[in-house]
């Protein structure tokens, strides 16, 4: 898999991945968050590719017997690899996050950090969170994450991958996310 920013020529191939991730949510009981048709809309996707943290994953495969060449990296190599594909976005912002000015609860640290929102992939892909936060780490000594109550994949995942949960945030429109550091 290949971390790269992401462009506003991606955005019509990151609609697929967001609504694949609004299924997985809904098929685990997580029928609230991302409920907003269309969300995240365009904007979004362009602010924060314009901030410099909007990124996609593209899945590289090997081709295999019939593929059609013209749609190789690099034709006529043996082993060669498929055109990549989209298969995940997120967003990793620099602080400060203004949603995380308040919280019931207590930060780690009030040391910088980087702001892991909107991850979103295809559910046959595994993997993608893990690499999400190892780019991450690279990037920030400090990592910040929220997610839905009702969103238990997430939770497990953020868990799993070290943070701590530190309290209640409440987004723009008064709703309350789970909020992690590590």
């Amino acid at each position: 898999m290949v971390i790269r920013p992401a462009t506003p020529a991606d955005i019509p191939a990151l609609r697929p991945v967001f609504e694949a991730a609004k299924g997985i949510m809904r098929a685990d009981g997580n029928h609230d968050q991302w409920s907003v048709p269309g969300f995240p809309d365009d904007s979004l996707l362009l602010r924060d590719i314009a901030r410099g943290g909007g990124f996609v994953i593209e899945n590289r495969w090997p081709v295999g017997a019939g593929h059609d060449e013209r749609k190789t990296v690099m034709p006529g190599l043996t082993g060669h690899l498929a055109a990549p594909r989209i298969v995940a976005y997120f967003a990793l912002l620099p602080s400060p996050e203004p949603t995380y000015d308040v919280i019931d609860g207590a930060w780690l640290t009030d040391e910088p950090y980087g702001v892991i929102h909107r991850m979103a992939s295809y559910p046959e892909i595994h993997g993608i969170f893990s690499t999400v936060i190892n780019y991450a780490a690279t990037r920030y000594a400090h990592l910040r994450i929220d997610t839905h109550r009702d969103n238990r994949i997430m939770q497990h995942l953020i868990e799993k991958h070290g943070f701590t949960y530190c309290g209640i945030i409440w987004l723009e429109d008064g709703t309350e996310r789970l909020a992690y550091e590590r």
